[in-house]
């Protein structure tokens, strides 16, 4: 499998969100085929970005190719993979995976053995794969991360993004079409 370099991350969130979809993330070797993602862009009001930087999101301005991890009310870690440019409040947030590589860790992490459960929805997901604010600002491009491009391509669907209140409609939710391992049903690509 193809390593995604930094320089992968340096585009639109619009252009790299989608392409990650059928993408593996490990995080120390743990993880899988990335399933779903939502693209987060710097006009946008859903987006921690919007209304500047501060100590929080200072990790989503830049530079692109490292990860921005915060915490989502108070209770779940949440992992997005940095885009655009140094100074570009663009991130890709990574909902949901289907995990292949060190199963038996997640399950103990999550305290459960549904594989369809262990990380569907990025609380769940970062807790499987144990993200944790330690690895915010990280280098996606070095251990303890391994993003790798998928190995064929896969039927891609879009929908409006969830968990949130400001622009939801905004079709920027993307995920392997009719995988079981998504946080929640997708419309097909149109």
């Amino acid at each position: 499998m193809t390593a995604l370099a930094r320089e992968f991350f340096a585009r639109s969130v619009h252009e790299v969100a989608p392409e990650l979809v059928g993408c593996t993330l490990l995080v120390d070797g743990v993880g899988g085929r990335i399933v779903e993602v939502e693209a987060y862009d710097a006009e946008d009001p859903a987006s921690h970005g919007f209304r500047g930087q501060t100590s929080r999101n200072r990790s989503m301005f830049g530079p692109p190719g490292h990860a921005y991890v915060y915490r989502s009310y108070g209770i779940h870690w949440c992992l997005n993979l940095v885009c655009g440019g140094e100074g570009v409040a663009e991130a890709v947030l990574v909902r949901a995976l289907e995990p292949t590589e060190g199963i038996d860790s997640m399950r103990a992490r999550r305290g459960l053995q549904a594989e369809r459960l262990l990380c569907a929805g990025p609380g769940r997901l970062c807790q499987a794969l144990g993200v944790t604010a330690d690895h915010d600002g990280a280098a996606l491009d070095r251990r303890p991360f391994a993003l790798s491009a998928g190995a064929e391509p896969v039927p891609v669907a879009r929908g409006p993004r969830i968990g949130i209140t400001s622009a939801a409609e905004l079709p920027w939710r993307y995920g392997v079409a009719g995988s079981r391992f998504l946080s929640r049903p997708l419309a097909a690509l149109r």
